[in-house]
């Protein structure tokens, strides 16, 4: 049982997601030993996630694709692991090279689950369960501390005050204001095979824009062309295309004011729960028993059951391996009008 700490780092540097799916567990540490100081180690895309945030105090960005990639980047993050002496890492990663860092870092503590790669590298090793959702995982690595887990948590970011106001005039000049209905879309995801078509988020959008309600199209910068795609095809004044001219935590705040976000299995649906906002998940290629579903209080998942070759792979992949997609092509709009109408009658437009 480790008995106390000063100073500890969180190494996650896979997805967005995967860092969004961290914070629990940051949170849960920091509630553990509220004097000690938690510092996080993520790409520099996640990094702008844990601006903020009362739980950690440095983030320690780690740019393994681009400016950091090879040996130069990892000896200089190494570097700053090691001049700031940590007594803990804990790392969710389960990467060889999150490992090697963790161990070469002179942390006399660290711990990491049994399936990461780089497994020996660690001091504490916890079994990696695949019958939790990866949020409780998460926290199960903070079993060799005694901080076992106390109850649900969800994670929670922290839009700062200019954050709010750049919504704030996003929603003045455009056409979101005086909206009381706000529906965020998010139909961005790097995995084909998980993206719900074009075709019928256009159709949502139109259709719920029909009804009076305004339409918020939320991603990336990679995401922009597929969003204008949707906005063009359903052809309304009522649809905002915001993808790649907001920062995350901006993305959060506009979600934080939308009744309800309709999304792919991607990143923006466990945003919506860090801010509390309803989703509408649809699964295709992948499968909530991964344990990636979102994890609010009334989140709703909308997927085929019953087909033999789902799930397919366990992040998706860039074409259907048979040909069909029937996994997503039998999900068809009305279905999805369905579940978004559990939030929208709550909060019908004026």
């Amino acid at each position: 049982m480790i008995s106390s700490f000063q100073r500890a780092v969180v190494i996650q540097t896979a997805f967005l997601g995967d860092a969004i799916l961290t914070l629990p567990l940051i949170q849960r540490l920091k509630e553990f030993a509220p004097e000690a100081e938690v510092d996080v180690v993520v790409t520099p895309r996640a990094s702008g996630l844990f601006l903020n945030h009362p739980s950690v105090t440095q983030i320690l960005p780690y740019d393994k694709r681009g400016v950091d990639r090879g040996v130069r980047g990892f000896a200089r993050l190494r570097r700053i692991l090691l001049d700031r002496k940590y007594d803990l890492a804990v790392v969710p990663h389960r990467s060889i090279r999150s490992a090697f860092l963790a161990r070469l870092s002179g942390i006399p503590v660290t711990v990491g689950f049994d399936r990461s790669a780089g497994r020996f590298f660690f001091a504490h090793v916890v079994r990696y369960r695949s019958d939790l959702h990866e949020i409780e995982r998460n926290l199960s690595l903070l079993g060799p501390l005694g901080a076992t887990s106390t109850g649900r948590i969800l994670p929670s970011v922290y839009p700062g005050g200019d954050d709010r106001s750049s919504i704030d005039r996003l929603i003045a000049t455009t056409n979101l204001n005086g909206s009381r209905a706000i529906i965020a879309v998010a139909p961005g995801t790097i995995w084909n095979t998980k993206r719900w078509p074009a075709e019928r988020f256009a159709e949502i959008s139109k259709a719920l824009s029909r009804e009076g309600r305004s339409v918020v199209l939320i991603g990336s910068e990679s995401d922009r062309p597929l969003c204008e795609e949707i906005r063009s095809r359903a052809n309304s004044d009522r649809i905002l295309n915001t993808a790649g001219t907001l920062s995350l935590l901006q993305s959060a705040e506009l979600i934080r004011r939308c009744q309800v976000l309709l999304s792919n299995d991607s990143a923006p649906m466990h945003l919506a729960v860090a801010v509390r906002t309803p989703v509408v998940a649809i699964f295709g290629a992948t499968v909530p028993s991964f344990g990636f579903a979102p994890y609010g209080d009334h989140d709703v998942i909308v997927e085929t059951l019953g087909l033999k070759c789902r799930p397919c792979s366990v992040h998706g992949g860039p074409e259907c391996p048979i040909r069909t997609f029937n996994c997503m092509n039998d999900i068809h709009v009305d279905r999805v009008m369905a579940a978004l109408r559990v939030f929208t009658e709550k909060y019908p437009p004026q």
